[in-house]
């Protein structure tokens, strides 16, 4: 007899994300997060704290809100006060900035939110090593204790001491757990998951206009970054797409830098202090709003900048090093009624630094963000997805699986006459998209051909293509036209 038909039971993703990830997911409300409200927190800090304060689905508002009032100051709070007339130690939650003064043989921190410069904060020398380790160069999380060391007892100077510190780390990743959670959800899933985990609703509709799948893919593009080392792209869009806003929040691991003025030193290396850059410290670099960026000593820093976008070599005087950390450009276009860029050369109207054509080719994807949402309050997710800091983590360890790139070169076939700098933005786009959407791919074979074709080799092919267009418009030299990149038969 034969086997009666089965129909599958479609389940919602809310319910599969909460089976497959039930400690690693939160249901993101925008009404609980008004809790926040007033702090400048990101949302891997937020998401922690409603999970802390949830159980059995309940949020408690009043527990989270008392926890906030009573260890995370307020920008512009009596902190400084306090330490100075109780003498008492101050544990509070907050971020630092740490310096290392090789000069002065000592660490120093600065917490801009409420105040302290890095000339007003010591890193104690009587911690424990082990936490110690844990306050690299640049931005920290955690629980901190500080205490105010005044004039005369150990400087001529006084000081905020940082005499205690545990870090920001809620969650320890087990990245196979996730690998095998994957292969649970359908790539068209996966998608909305991933556009979920970007606090983002992926079934939103815009007046007429459906969340496609080509806009799903182009959203997406903006977490290629924060998954392939030495990956380096450009968005330009018009305001309120929500950009600043995922490259500011998801990640701990990402340095953003918007307006202002820009130097070597402070990106790279400065020889004045030996002190290292921030491309030292982080997965990513967000230069945002770069139309309003000004470059101090330009010719030096775009000499820097073309070295490192080619080879990830910082060499700055007789300072050598290397780092995997990659740059994501940030900048606003114009749009003509058509909602498409008003210059055949998008870069036209950008710093004379972003003019250098052999600068934009070392670019390897460019992202048409004018395709997006400009972000709305419905187009806010209300639903669960990955908790923030356990998908930032996620991300982050990503980076440093081989085995994607092999699986990307096993599957395309390179023209012998391709241009050597297509080649290598093309594989290295296509191998963030494998990490993305197909993480637990063991082999090429692991992923449908069509799939392969649609959702990583044509969207990373688009993604170059737009960067090789632009060039052939700055400068004759250069063709328009892309090597004939295709995928292997398997």
């Amino acid at each position: 007899m034969p086997m009666p038909y089965l129909q599958q039971i479609a389940i919602p993703l809310d319910e599969k994300i909460q089976t497959h990830f039930p400690l690693e997911s939160v249901y993101k409300d925008p009404e609980a997060y008004s809790v926040f409200t007033g702090r400048n927190l990101p949302s891997f800090v937020k998401d922690w704290m409603i999970k802390c304060f949830s159980e059995h689905g309940s949020f408690d508002k009043d527990a989270c809100a008392a926890f906030i009032e009573e260890k995370i100051p307020r920008k512009g709070s009596n902190v400084r006060r306090r330490l100075l007339h109780s003498r008492q130690p101050l544990q509070i939650f907050s971020r630092l900035i740490i310096t290392t003064d090789l000069l002065n043989g000592k660490m120093s921190f600065s917490i801009p939110d409420l105040g302290i410069g890095k000339k007003e904060g010591i890193v104690s020398q009587g911690m424990a090593e082990h936490k110690i380790q844990r306050l690299h160069e640049g931005e920290v999380w955690g629980i901190l204790t500080l205490t105010y060391i005044p004039p005369g007892f150990s400087s001529s100077k006084g000081y905020v001491e940082l005499t205690d510190f545990k870090p920001f780390e809620p969650y320890r990743v087990n990245l196979e757990y996730f690998l095998d959670a994957r292969s649970n959800f359908s790539t068209l899933e996966w998608i909305d998951l991933l556009i979920r985990c970007m606090e983002t609703n992926p079934d939103y509709t815009g007046g007429k206009t459906k969340f496609s799948l080509n806009k799903k893919l182009t959203y997406l593009s903006r977490l290629l970054v924060y998954v392939e080392p030495n990956l380096n792209m450009i968005e330009l869009a018009p305001k309120g797409t929500g950009k600043s806003y995922i490259f500011n929040n998801l990640s701990k691991y990402s340095w953003a830098v918007s307006g202002g003025i820009v130097t070597r030193a402070g990106i790279f290396y400065n020889l004045s202090t030996r002190s290292p850059g921030i491309i030292h410290h982080y997965d990513f670099l967000a230069l945002d709003e770069i139309e309003t960026l000004q470059f101090a000593r330009e010719e030096d820093i775009l000499g820097a900048f073309k070295n490192y976008l080619e080879n990830g070599k910082i060499v700055v005087g007789n300072y050598q090093n290397i780092s995997d950390c990659g740059l994501m450009l940030l900048g606003n276009i114009a749009l003509n009624s058509r909602y498409q860029p008003k210059n055949r050369e998008f870069f036209k109207d950008l710093p004379s630094f972003f003019q250098s054509s052999a600068l934009i080719d070392r670019i390897h994807g460019f992202i048409p963000g004018w395709v997006l949402y400009r972000f709305t309050e419905d187009l806010k997710l209300t639903g669960y997805a990955l908790n923030s800091e356990y998908f930032a983590e996620i991300m982050h360890n990503l980076r440093f699986e081989n085995r994607y790139s092999e699986i990307v070169k096993e599957a395309l076939i390179i023209p012998r006459s391709a241009d050597t700098r297509d080649t290598k933005a093309v594989l290295k786009l296509c191998t963030a998209y494998l990490k993305l959407l197909y993480p637990h791919a063991r082999t090429a074979k692991d992923i449908p051909a069509k799939e392969f074709q649609d959702y990583v080799l044509t969207p990373a092919l688009r993604c170059r293509a737009i960067i090789r267009q632009q060039l052939a418009e700055m400068d004759s030299e250069y063709s328009p036209c892309m090597p004939d990149i295709r995928l292997r038969e398997f």
